[in-house]
């Protein structure tokens, strides 16, 4: 990328990137504390457990939360610096192969799946949402999307010319960022929609 348009971007994407995925960090770091916590006494009152509804000892304490065998937030530990190195090695400007920007979308999109998954179950099996939980969710959310846009705005999947110039009119129109704030609205409305007032009982 040489032009300055393409240098903004990529420090727009990246640092976008880095936010996120060190919020992620933090929120899984703090996770995995409250977890061993509870593993010494399951009565133990975290400071994320506000009320009923927002309760992450509940989560936490679900087959759920260890569906591999191990604590989730596990998992986000060692993915978390790896995308944090990624978006600083991005920020420096340095060039990544083709293959590995798809692979990266591809990670990211498992990420984001398994999220959603456990957002769902929260919402509507366990029927309690975890704070920090909600904090991996839409960091994980922003780190796909804007690899999803540096993505397509690089078109490293090699669209056709025709396709590819829609793709950018779609993305110079802002249409891209009104999505993805859109889904996050969407997401919002969900929880709303579930629990309603006994959000702040």
């Amino acid at each position: 990328m040489h032009t300055k348009s393409d240098k903004r971007t990529r420090v727009i994407v990246f640092g976008l990137m880095l936010l996120g995925a060190t919020a992620g960090l933090l929120a899984s770091f703090v996770l995995l504390m409250d977890k061993f916590l509870l593993d010494k006494d399951p009565n133990a009152v975290l400071a994320c457990s506000v009320n009923i509804v927002l309760n992450c000892s509940t989560v936490m304490q679900s087959w759920q939360s260890d569906l591999l065998g191990f604590p989730n937030t596990v998992i986000g530990l060692m993915a978390f610096p790896v995308i944090i190195t990624f978006a600083l090695a991005g920020l420096a400007g340095i060039k990544f192969p083709r293959w590995w920007l798809i692979a990266a979308n591809i990670g990211f999109l498992i990420d984001i799946l398994f999220s959603y998954w456990m957002l769902g179950q929260s919402l509507y099996v366990i029927q309690v949402l975890c704070p920090w939980c909600l904090s991996v969710t839409v960091a994980s959310t922003l780190i796909f999307a804007t690899m999803l846009f540096y993505n397509l705005k690089q078109n490293t999947f090699h669209f056709k010319k025709a396709t590819d110039a829609k793709i950018q009119r779609f993305l110079a129109g802002g249409y891209f960022q009104m999505l993805v704030l859109s889904w996050i609205a969407f997401l919002v409305v969900l929880v709303f929609l579930q629990f309603g007032k006994a959000l702040f009982a």
